[in-house]
């Protein structure tokens, strides 16, 4: 047999035996170490680009024995390693064709980067689905899993696919299909498909699978029928959010019912949520003073749960986030470049129990897995400044996310400060409104006062800096796929350039 196929034998064989019980519960903090010295050490000696960076940054690869040593390598980046080293050298053997997959991404120079994998290291993020799908019970009621990421070279909807398949090998009642971000063919998956398993789960990006939630209800898509569970990755959401899609599928218990993955091009999956992480979510949002305490920011980030032996993570000292684990391209403290933090178990034990939060008493086993916890906000770079205060995307959605306004709008926004007439500054919100619904003077004036309650109810810096009679956001509302606003199958941002 090939070595090549040895190798693929052998990880599904491993995955296929290793039952998630006994993969969550092993020796984490000793094994993360032993695995993290074994994949440095096997790419400085397989990945010709790796010791030539280490030379290049002044690094001893033979003086690192420990993790302590390890933690002393200097940072990847884009710009030091994947730019600085042909896609062939950074891979083992220096060969491209030693991977089975490509995924490209761009990031925000435009210029796409290719990340290849094998199926060895989609079998290893492949635990992290199985976490998600053992909160639906899906290990016991036959499932239909509708991929709704968009396919293509892009990461999300071929990884997520084979990680759904791979779930299926070892013995899930599980079915895959692939109608992609394809509405119409989601729906008729759903109809003509659904009605033949127990429960689907959709799985796509945040905005998009509520878009496929309403346009289906408006298509009288009976939802609660079909039992569904919702699978999320690439966006930071309000718990409010997802109380309302939650209600939409007739879901009573978002913690079993939805789960959010923490997934890159660069790294794949990195984390997802758990019912622990969501039930500790849902506590931090009615508490906005102790979210502030604990996160650092006046915005709830998404908080998921990881495996240290599969991704190991560190915090860089501007807050960043620094990540290792095995890829088609290695990663060794590669600056990932998202800000957030990270709190071990007994650390958010600690902190729930302080706070009276009865998450960790009420859920065990596979619901309250002892794993590390990591934290992470929405990219800074979509945060607008006004009056000195610092205003997040995340502020703004959870006032559209109020039961009052849920009927009219669809939750996309675009943020802006503009410059008056009169050259003050105001702030100003274009909103986009659900299908069929019209806009008025009087919605405007709803949304605007539920959005200011939602700010100075999370954000204290906009309490206290922006002066009273500049608090009141000016709202433009938009009809449903605006072409210059909300344009249908492109990702959406949240903020735009200044304009006068």
């Amino acid at each position: 047999m090939h070595e090549r196929a040895q190798h693929s034998l052998k990880a599904l064989q491993s995955f296929l035996d290793t039952p998630l019980t006994a993969h969550l519960h092993g020796e984490l903090d000793q094994g993360a170490a032993e695995s993290l010295l074994t994949l440095f050490n096997d790419t400085v000696k397989d990945v010709p680009a790796y010791p030539a960076f280490l030379a290049a940054q002044g690094a001893d690869a033979g003086s690192v024995r420990h993790l302590t040593d390890f933690q002393n390598l200097p940072l990847m980046t884009k710009q030091n390693y994947m730019r600085a080293y042909p896609l062939a050298q950074r891979c083992r053997g220096g060969r491209l064709d030693n991977n089975d997959m490509l995924a490209v991404s761009s990031g925000s120079t435009g210029a796409p980067t290719v990340w290849p994998r094998t199926m060895a290291q989609e079998l290893d993020i492949a635990f992290r689905f199985e976490q998600v799908f053992n909160a639906f019970r899906a290990q016991e009621r036959s499932t239909l899993a509708v991929v709704c990421f968009a396919l293509g070279t892009w990461v999300g909807g071929m990884f997520t696919a084979a990680c759904c398949r791979y779930l299926a090998l070892k013995g899930y009642p599980l079915t895959v299909v692939t109608p992609g971000n394809k509405k119409d063919e989601i729906f008729r998956a759903v109809r003509e498909l659904g009605p033949q398993f127990e429960q689907i789960v959709l799985l796509g990006y945040p905005p998009f699978i509520k878009d496929v939630i309403d346009s289906g209800r408006a298509q009288d898509i009976d939802w609660p029928r079909y039992q569904a569970k919702l699978v999320f990755a690439g966006e930071v959401f309000s718990e409010e959010w997802r109380d309302l899609v939650c209600e939409r599928i007739g879901a009573s218990d978002p913690r079993y019912a939805s789960a959010s993955l923490y997934g890159t091009a660069d790294g794949g999956v990195l984390g997802n949520e758990t019912p622990l992480s969501i039930a500790l979510r849902q506590f931090f949002a009615a508490r906005p003073a102790l979210a502030r305490e604990v996160f650092g920011e006046s915005r709830l980030p998404t908080l998921v749960q990881y495996d240290p032996r599969s991704r190991y993570f560190e915090l860089h000292d501007d807050n960043t986030l620094v990540v290792s684990g095995d890829n088609g391209v290695p990663l060794l403290r590669y600056h990932i470049a998202d800000k957030g933090g990270l709190i071990t178990y007994d650390e958010m034990r600690a902190i729930a129990r302080k706070a009276a939060c009865p998450a960790f008493d009420e859920l065990e086993g596979n619901d309250a897995p002892p794993l590390p916890f990591v934290y992470l906000f929405g990219r800074a770079d979509f945060t607008v400044s006004y009056f000195g205060a610092n205003i997040y995307p995340e502020n703004i959605s959870v006032g559209l996310d109020q039961a009052e306004l849920r009927d009219w709008v669809s939750g996309k926004f675009v943020l802006q400060v503009i410059e008056t007439e009169d050259r003050n500054e105001a702030l100003c919100i274009l909103v986009e409104l659900l299908p069929g619904v019209g806009a008025d003077e009087s919605k405007s004036e709803r949304i605007g006062e539920t959005i200011l309650a939602q700010l100075r109810r999370l954000n204290s810096e906009f309490a206290h800096y922006v002066p009273n009679e500049y608090q009141t956001p000016r709202i433009t509302l938009k009809s449903s796929g605006d072409p210059d606003w909300f344009p249908v199958g492109v990702k959406h941002r949240y903020t735009r350039p200044n304009k006068n």
